[in-house]
């Protein structure tokens, strides 16, 4: 049931766009704590490929929902919601202000507007044939096949992800509905404030290409070295940006030089996609500094 006083801050945005660094600075200035909406930092062991929370922000602040599974454990949007949702009422029973920070979409989406998540069990005799079809036809056969019958899915899914295509077009033939249609809004359970970060496209591409750059220098081909010593390199967690990339290097598909450009490139795109989402909501404040955020809160926060 929906309470006014149940208070919840959203601060989301693009990668790379400084969402960590702000929400450090208001969940200090405003005692709150984090609860992380990142689908690939609730893994342990993806520390410099997914920016995770250095451990200097992460003891200045409490954060939650990160480094919470191993890497061959599967994860939903399901457990995540519900999970969080716990997190976020436990915080504010203590008196301190929930910031939901990332720039998963779906994660954010679904606590914001208390989605129904589509409970489907896989059938993996369809996904050995989508699987096939890929082999056969390559992965573009198969996402066109996806946004034939769900044209919405182009905004929430990657076209260069098999495993997310592979399970939207499950849930979508086995249920005989589109997989965009199939998240029903449900009564809002939280008093959200949304606060956007969207840097100058310039800006931004400039900010990718230089944390990239970091990534690599402190240590990104180690860690994925590392991993893939003690996990399976197929397993879905890699399909994150970064670590496909410098898998493919690691075998000597391609040079350090271009693994560095595809990341580049790939997040680039990525933060294009996220964005796209984002804009559909029509909520979001979409803030151009600290100070204004810092505004939005306090007015926010003011009838408590």
């Amino acid at each position: 049931m929906f309470n006014k006083n149940k208070k919840l801050i959203v601060i989301l945005g693009p990668t790379a766009s400084g969402k960590t660094k702000l929400a450090v600075k208001l969940a200090k200035e405003f005692k709150g704590e984090i609860v992380s909406a990142d689908s690939r930092q609730i893994y342990c062991g993806l520390d410099i490929g997914t920016a995770k929370p250095t451990k200097k922000q992460q003891v200045a602040v409490k954060h939650y929902l990160i480094d919470i599974k191993k890497l061959n454990q599967l994860y939903s949007t399901g457990q995540y919601k519900k999970e969080a949702i716990k997190i976020i009422n436990k915080i504010i029973k203590n008196n301190k202000i929930p910031f939901l920070v990332g720039g998963t979409g779906l994660y954010i989406k679904a606590i914001v507007d208390n989605l129904e998540i589509p409970t489907v069990k896989p059938d993996w005799k369809l996904r050995d044939e989508l699987e096939l079809k890929i082999k056969k036809q390559g992965l573009k056969a198969l996402y066109d096949q996806l946004i034939k019958i769900d044209p919405e899915a182009a905004y929430i899914i990657d076209s260069n992800n098999p495993r997310r295509i592979i399970r939207a077009l499950e849930i979508a033939l086995k249920t005989k509905k589109p997989f965009s249609q199939q998240r029903k809004k449900g009564e809002l359970l939280f008093n959200i404030l949304e606060i956007g970060l969207n840097p100058i496209k310039n800006k931004l591409r400039k900010e990718i290409e230089k944390r990239t750059d970091k990534m690599v220098k402190i240590g990104l081909v180690k860690e994925v070295k590392d991993l893939i010593k003690i996990y399976d390199k197929n397993l879905p967690c890699f399909d994150a940006i970064g670590y496909q990339e410098i898998i493919d290097y690691l075998e000597e598909k391609t040079s350090l030089k271009e693994a560095v450009s595809k990341i580049k490139k790939n997040t680039w795109h990525y933060s294009k996609r996220q964005m796209t989402w984002f804009k559909k909501d029509k909520k979001i404040h979409w803030i151009k500094n600290q100070k204004e955020a810092e505004r939005l809160v306090k007015k926010f926060l003011k009838n408590r």
